[in-house]
């Protein structure tokens, strides 16, 4: 019997938008199960210094409905290590405008202890969540 594939991509996925789409998609296209983690607010207001426009549980539904996502958890910490340790997934996927940044990097390293390959998925260029926010204000 073949092993499932399961893949895990996380982000804040404020003001949902076709990067957030095209990301969730190639992971899913990559893997038989896909987890998706939804940053919490106190966590964006951590790493971000930055308030999410739509609230978490909005956000949490609007990757669940999503065709693509399998599972959908909330994260409290950008330790992938914390994330693996509940759900034991077998890939991590990030876009690829990380790649070279010294945290993606460590965590690629570290996760490769626990078995885990780390995928950079092409970055949507274009629309981000904070070209958005910034079109709100002009408004």
């Amino acid at each position: 019997m073949n092993k499932k594939i399961i893949g895990f991509t996380a982000g804040t996925f404020d003001m949902f938008h076709i990067g957030h789409l095209n990301l969730i998609k190639n992971a899913k296209a990559r893997c038989d199960y896909l987890i998706v983690g939804v940053n919490s607010d106190e966590l964006v207001l951590e790493y971000k210094n930055k308030v999410a426009i739509v609230s978490l549980s909005e956000r949490m539904e609007i990757v669940r409905s999503l065709k693509y996502v399998d599972e959908v958890m909330r994260i409290d910490s950008l330790d992938k290590r914390i994330s693996w340790k509940e759900k034991h997934y077998d890939i991590l996927f990030i876009g690829d405008d990380w790649k070279g940044n010294p945290r993606w990097e460590a965590t690629k390293e570290e996760m490769l202890q626990y078995g885990v390959k780390t995928i950079f998925l092409p970055h949507t260029q274009g629309t981000t969540s904070t070209m958005l926010r910034e079109k709100l204000i002009e408004y």
